[in-house]
């Protein structure tokens, strides 16, 4: 096949009437023909872009599939073969499509399989590895399977064989499982066939044996095994197998995975505790029992290993509330008490002293004391920002006061970035223990105008809070811009003086800055109080967009909040109404707007019946379970339109929504909603799955910032048992 050709009629191609990630598909014959170029800087990079406009961030489009023909005819004319390979397999594996029916990418792949089949007999092994990779994810067995068949017989390569192997399994579990497990289990095959076997029998469902297990223990470690392979899913080979069998959810599988990392963890082999290690880690934000069964048996982070160390604290960072019995050693860490390699590491002290500060709060806090400016991690924790609401503060000490006072008087300099905000958390925690800090707060006020003010109360004593106050209330008039809301605010709880705080408050809705949504949340919060700050709420509200220029999701979530805020303030639903219609509609109406849609819901629930015209819109909410907005939907139903809620449906909806992951904590505070009203009847299996959901191994808060996941998950299970208790109560 000519290049040439291939290029021409790329270019007659109708690109301009087609999309890809970053608009307009116009770019893509000039791409193609970069790629085709002399120039090997200039091709590389166009290699670049089109996977970042074709298979953006693993999603692919409408232009997409009308690019997939010239590609794959490009990789057959011998334009760089093995990358093309690659970049169709990527586009066929995607299950993530935008703008296009499900299957259209992988089925335009599929189509090119004449082009793409004969390349499993290329002289090069890279161009055979990569042609079956991309003809394992056409999901077409029948045109595809018989040329993978007849190349796994002859193939004589240890990495096209892997490759050819797993493309089996993919098309064909059934067939290709059988020729997998003998692979697997036959010490005689080279060691990356057999490692590719022993997860290809996994995803063929097959039954996990002790010869598996062993096989797979003799592997270790594997990651070398699989590099360079286009398959990154799969490019920690412990950890995939521990995470397959964990989500098979049964005690077999549990029992299976837990004992292969326990071996794992014993092997002599450096290389392979490192990957048990990882793979301990994606077991425990996977699995609820899991770190009461793998953190007995981690190695200690001894300080004399730091390498090994840092490995181990990877996993109790996660956990650092069932990181009791590691206390001493991460103490003896913490406290710097290495030889050799670990010497002078503070940043390896100071994640241990983080991990300890929520471990043993009594052992941490004269460590912390210690050396306080070396210790932003540790200080984090301590300071509580990730701990739930209701924690309770760090253990005061009079040396850890009078480290924090010190750190308060240094240059802001010296200050990490956000140290101050952590420091006045821990003084605001103490409350008046800490009065002896007044002297620094009060002279770093105008330094830290945002952080010091909130401290600056709670420490201050009755018989100096005449004199503070009048400082917060220079702060309001006459302070730095940027703090004068959080002087308002802390004088308001001081002495209760509105007039400083509606100043304040209408200074931030002129500003239209991104304390927008934090003001209006605080006005709505002084209700009838904050009346004169209505016409400043109307002014502040977005007008439409400008042609062609969507809003901005901050946009929106300001407009629900200064909605919000106008309902509590004039008692009038009609602007409050007619804003959150707005904001609803452009965030069912985008993919990327899921959380802006469900705080609009939210704030739609607050309406309570006044916002009863909103009930078509959050029925459209609640139809769509992909974009996980039915639990705060559901809740906003029961508040807006109490009579005409089918709650049986809503209870199956959020339940749904849960069971997926999706807002699971909003769908906790629904079926309470729907529990306590008196007028659900549960029945059958709608009856037990609140149970299910607080019972299951498999966390329902698998998502969101690593290092909350653990903990956020048991926090929402010990609320899903007392919503459980409740509705267990109801059924019949």
């Amino acid at each position: 096949m000519d290049v040439a050709q291939v290029l021409d009629a790329s270019d007659a191609h109708p690109w301009a009437s087609a999309e890809h990630a970053y608009g307009s598909a116009e770019d893509v014959p000039g791409l193609l023909r970069a790629l085709a170029g002399q120039d090997e800087e200039a091709a590389a990079e166009a290699l670049g872009e089109l996977y970042g406009c074709l298979l953006h961030q693993d999603t692919v489009y409408a232009a997409t599939a009308e690019a997939v023909p010239y590609l794959a005819r490009l990789a057959a004319a011998g334009c760089r073969t093995a990358e093309l390979l690659g970049l169709l397999g990527g586009i066929a594996e995607s299950g993530d499509e935008h703008g296009v029916a499900r299957g259209t990418c992988r089925a335009a792949v599929a189509a090119q399989a004449p082009l793409l089949l004969p390349l499993l007999s290329d002289a090069d092994p890279g161009v055979r590895s990569a042609a079956a990779w991309a003809a394992g994810h056409t999901a077409a067995p029948r045109e595809v399977l018989p040329a993978l068949r007849g190349r796994w017989a002859a193939e004589p390569e240890a990495a096209v064989r892997a490759e050819l192997l797993d493309a089996l399994v993919r098309l064909d579990p059934a067939g290709g499982a059988e020729a997998a497990a003998t692979a697997a289990l036959d010490p005689a095959q080279p060691p990356r066939v057999r490692v590719v076997a022993v997860l290809a029998c996994l995803d063929a469902g097959l039954p996990w044996t002790a010869g598996h297990h062993e096989a797979l223990l003799s592997l270790l470690p594997a990651g070398e095994l699989v590099a360079g392979r286009f398959d990154t899913e799969r490019a920690e080979p412990l950890r995939y197998a521990v995470e397959a069998l964990l989500e098979r959810d049964t005690a077999d599988g549990r029992e299976a995975a837990f004992a292969l990392l326990e071996a794992a963890l014993r092997a002599p082999r450096p290389g392979a505790r490192t990957e048990a290690l990882w793979a301990a880690r994606a077991a425990c934000l996977l699995s609820r029992s899991a770190p009461a069964r793998l953190v007995p048996v981690l190695p200690p982070p001894l300080p004399d290993e730091p390498s090994p160390a840092r490995d181990v604290l990877s996993v109790l960072e996660l956990l650092p509330h069932h990181a009791a019995p590691a206390a001493p050693a991460l103490a003896a860490l913490a406290a710097g008490e290495a030889e050799g390699e670990g010497a002078g590491d503070g940043d390896l002290a100071d994640r241990a002293l983080a991990v300890l500060v929520v471990a043993d709060p009594e052992r941490a806090a004269p460590l912390l004391a210690r050396d306080l400016a070396g210790r932003p991690r540790a200080l984090d924790a301590a300071a509580g920002f990730r701990a739930p609401a209701d924690a309770p503060p760090f253990p005061f000490t009079p040396e850890l006061l009078d480290a924090v006072r010190a750190r308060l008087a240094a240059p802001d300099s010296a200050l990490n970035r956000n140290e101050p905000l952590h420091l006045a958390r821990l003084l605001t925690g103490w409350g008046e223990r800490a009065a002896a800090a007044l002297p620094e707060l009060r002279a770093a006020l105008p330094r830290l105008p945002r952080a010091v003010p909130g401290a600056l109360a709670a420490v201050c004593p009755e018989r100096k809070r005449e004199k503070v106050a009048g400082e917060l209330r220079d702060a309001v008039a006459m302070g730095p811009a940027e703090g004068r809301l959080a002087a308002a605010r802390a004088l308001y709880g001081m002495t209760g003086e509105t007039g400083p705080l509606l100043d304040a408050l209408a200074a931030e809705l002129a500003d239209g800055g991104h304390t927008m949504c934090e003001a209006a949340r605080t006005a709505g919060e002084l209700g009838p109080d904050a009346a004169e700050l209505a016409p400043a709420l109307h002014a502040a509200l977005g007008g439409p967009a400008a042609p062609g220029q969507g809003r901005t999701a901050p946009r929106l979530e300001a407009d629900a909040e200064v909605a919000v805020a106008l309902w509590r303030i004039t008692g009038e639903a009609g602007e409050a109404v007619r804003v959150l219609d707005g904001v609803l509609a452009q965030a069912a109406a985008e993919p990327w707007f899921r959380w802006t849609g469900v705080r609009a819901a939210r704030a739609a629930a607050l309406l309570g019946p006044a916002g009863r015209p909103l009930r078509p819109r959050l029925e459209r909410l609640l139809a769509d379970p992909e974009r996980g907005q039915a639990p705060a939907a559901a809740l906003a139903l029961l508040a807006c339109a109490p009579d005409e809620a089918d709650r049986t449906a809503l209870a199956d909806a959020v339940l749904a929504a849960a069971e997926e992951g999706a807002d699971p904590e909003t769908a906790l505070e629904a079926l309470a909603a729907l529990a306590g009203d008196g007028t659900w009847m549960p029945a059958g299996e709608q009856a037990r799955r609140p149970a299910a959901l607080a019972e299951r191994d498999r966390r329902v808060r698998g998502w969101g910032v690593e290092h909350e996941i653990v903990r956020a998950d048991e926090r929402f299970r010990e609320r899903a048992r007392a919503v459980a208790a409740t509705v267990a109560g109801l059924a019949p």
